[in-house]
């Protein structure tokens, strides 16, 4: 940076300091678009724009009566928070819980609850006779649209949809956490732990399966407020259900940029799997090309995603093609400068376990969904409405608030 004290921008440090917050939470506001940054002329380092910055603190620094019962964009959570690190959930690391934790038992993390078992065996999902028939007519359709039209009865068929207490919610989250695996996987309503009844139902090798499956569902269940958690609180700040919140958060997750980033990952995959010879020059068309690498790189972290890190070894210690689990992620990473995301460590363990077309996202869905239930339940005990403040860059209206003819 030729200027370290030019006006208009602030280092990270700096901007962390004005915000009170750590850098993993500087980062999270850039990632959400908060806040503008852009690369340092003379270093490594990214510069933050401080009006940006200052405008974000005096958000968050609004006088309470002045707040209301509105919450604007800089918005606490307990629920979890992410550093070069990866995820923690509620004080806990996602990469070490993944290595012997269930989806059930981070999802009970997440959602702050003990004295129950939310996953007790007869805490099914509640099905009627319309959401019975939805599934029956879109059981053809793409898993994550038949999770979307399924959920979208089952507020009407749940009795306790609006339970407020604590534990009635982590029930009800409980519920849906099952539902959207039986809308995803097209089985009846079980029990089972989840990535039991993934890999039963999807995967060759059933007993190696698990593992994996246990260990990505566990590192995919929440991600701090990323585009989908961030439109299910949005959602459920109006008095929804958890169950139709959880619809938006399914929607958002179908999107390109975010959790739809994994089928884009899975293709090319597939082109590295059955590419001949050597995987250099594979690597180095496409760079040379100057086309984007999907399942490289990421917004939040600045050098390697743990989950992709954690999932690859995984993977290569379960004998996984080494081609595409280590190989290719060191030549393109040596290439670019990028390290390999979760989308393609997904990518890279449904093709070793032989999941079928469109399995990646289908996980995420299911996994983020324990996310998504304990920041709706957050949202729902503030009583808070989000309505983030805009910043108007159109044109100046007249005192009638209209555009001058």
């Amino acid at each position: 940076m030729k200027n370290p004290r030019d006006p208009l921008y602030l280092t990270a440090r700096q901007a962390a300091g004005e915000l009170s917050v750590s850098p993993a939470t500087l980062y999270a506001y850039v990632s959400r678009g908060l806040i503008r940054s852009e690369p340092a002329e003379s270093s490594r380092e990214r510069r933050y724009r401080a009006e940006d910055v200052r405008a974000l603190k005096g958000r968050r620094s609004m006088p309470a009566a002045q707040r209301s019962d509105v919450e604007q964009q800089a918005i606490e959570t307990a629920v979890s928070t992410i550093d070069d690190g990866g995820q923690i959930y509620r004080g806990v690391r996602a990469v070490p819980l993944a290595a012997e934790a269930s989806l059930e038992q981070a999802a009970t993390l997440l959602w702050d609850v003990s004295g129950i078992d939310p996953f007790e065996p007869g805490n099914l999902p509640v099905m009627d006779q319309a959401m019975r028939a939805v599934m029956d007519a879109c059981a053809q359709a793409d898993p994550l649209p038949r999770a979307i039209a399924t959920l979208a009865l089952a507020t009407s068929a749940d009795g306790q949809a609006f339970n407020r207490s604590a534990e009635g919610r982590a029930r009800i989250g409980a519920r849906i956490v099952r539902l959207v695996t039986t809308a995803i996987l097209g089985t009846p309503a079980s029990a089972d732990p989840v990535h039991v009844q993934i890999a039963r139902q999807w995967a060759e090798g059933e007993r190696q399966a698990e593992s994996l499956i246990r260990r990505a569902l566990v590192l995919l269940a929440d991600h701090e407020f990323n585009p989908s958690t961030y439109t299910l609180r949005c959602a459920v700040s109006t008095g929804l259900s958890l169950y139709d919140a959880t619809v938006a958060g399914l929607v958002a997750l179908k999107g390109p940029k975010h959790g739809g980033a994994a089928l884009l990952a899975a293709q090319f995959v597939g082109v590295l799997a059955v590419a001949e010879g050597d995987l250099e020059q594979v690597v180095r068309t496409h760079v040379t090309l100057g086309e984007q690498i999907p399942g490289f790189g990421h917004k939040v972290y600045r050098s390697s995603d743990p989950r992709a890190d954690d999932l690859l070894a995984a993977l290569v210690r379960a004998g996984a093609d080494r081609r595409l689990a280590v190989e290719a992620p060191a030549l393109i990473s040596d290439a670019t400068g990028l390290f390999p995301n979760i989308d393609y460590a997904l990518a890279v363990m449904a093709r070793t376990l032989g999941l079928p077309p469109g399995a990646e996202i289908a996980l995420f869905a299911i996994a983020r969904t324990a996310g998504w239930i304990a920041h709706g339940a957050e949202q729902l005990a503030s009583g808070k409405l989000i309505r983030p403040a805009a910043r108007y860059v159109g044109l100046h209206a007249g005192r009638t608030g209209r555009h001058p003819e």
